[in-house]
């Protein structure tokens, strides 16, 4: 579905790559030896050439700051606190005021280092008000918009079950923030993506987003230049269970997997989705759309460098 002459290039936009299974550790406990640069290795070779390295707290978002430092021009990281996590506001000593205090000190900082590419992953997630209750998330989620207005990052976003809230509190900030922002891991109705899409955001793509024939008219509707692709490893791997997994045939293949307690150098682990499998997701998307590979990695590639600048000049139209 691509052409052989032309290699394609890659940013896979959400990569949790602070988690510590990417380093052989499982709940606590190290199960195999930290294969962090295989993975990243496996990654190159396939020509994924950026990763945005999600910061889903304070804790992470300084994480992903660190890595993105190690690994300059190729790893960036996003700023901010995930939906999920909204209640530590509450919890944070020195109050909600001090943790905005210290994220904006942190995004501004790496920003101008040039490290951090956006604000986020923020948002509402009412799939899961047992982590953070709903007040907390739009209490947090509305501060956090602010702060990203006036840091000047584009938004990288997260909407579970919560459209009406979400556009509501986004809409009347976009015109403030010039680069837009992007609706990572869609998985919401062709309502809603399009009602996204008229936002002027960016649609993120990955295993999750694909997942039921439902999210497959979704995907096939995305108009090109806005959709963005990811792996959001380690999770959401495109499963054999999910609809997509049937346009998977004459996919690039991806290493042998295994069960993480037989771990082997050069394979990957059962359950651990990584950034090689980013070429899967364009497999996919190309196949539902009727398309090339290249024009999917095209047009992800000008979208994401667009928004997100990670250290290319964008190209000329």
């Amino acid at each position: 579905m691509s052409d052989p002459d032309q290699p394609l290039r890659y940013v896979d936009i959400g990569i949790n790559l602070g988690d510590p299974v990417f380093r052989g550790e499982y709940h606590g406990k190290q199960v195999h030896e930290d294969d962090m640069e295989d993975i990243i290795e496996r990654a190159r070779e396939v020509g994924c050439s950026k990763f945005m390295v999600t910061g889903s707290d304070l804790e992470e978002s300084r994480h992903a700051v660190d890595i993105a430092q190690r690994y300059p021009g190729f790893c960036y990281a996003t700023v901010g606190v995930h939906p999920c996590q909204a209640k530590h506001f509450e919890s944070f000593p020195g109050g909600p005021s001090k943790l905005l205090e210290e994220l904006k000190t942190l995004a501004l900082e790496s920003k101008a280092a040039g490290h951090t590419v956006a604000f986020g992953e923020i948002g509402l997630d009412y799939d899961r008000l047992f982590l953070s209750p709903m007040d907390q998330q739009l209490k947090y989620f509305e501060a956090q918009l602010d702060l990203a207005v006036e840091i000047q990052l584009p938004l990288f976003l997260h909407s579970r079950a919560a459209s009406e809230d979400f556009e509501r509190l986004l809409a009347p900030r976009l015109a403030k923030l010039p680069k837009g922002g992007l609706v990572h891991s869609f998985t919401g109705t062709l309502d809603e993506m399009n009602r996204l899409v008229a936002l002027g955001l960016d649609i993120g793509v990955n295993g999750c987003s694909m997942k039921t024939e439902e999210n497959l008219e979704v995907v096939k509707a995305i108009p090109l230049e806005r959709l963005q692709i990811e792996t959001d490893g380690p999770w959401c791997e495109i499963r054999p269970s999910h609809a997509s997994s049937k346009y998977l045939e004459g996919a690039p293949a991806l290493p042998k997997a295994v069960r993480k307690e037989k771990w082997q150098k050069g394979c990957m682990v059962k359950g651990r989705n990584e950034p090689i499998a980013i070429a899967h997701v364009a497999h996919v998307i190309a196949k539902v759309k009727g398309i090339t590979a290249t024009e999917v990695c095209q047009a992800a590639w000008k979208n994401s460098i667009r928004m997100f600048g990670l250290g290319e000049e964008e190209e000329e139209a």
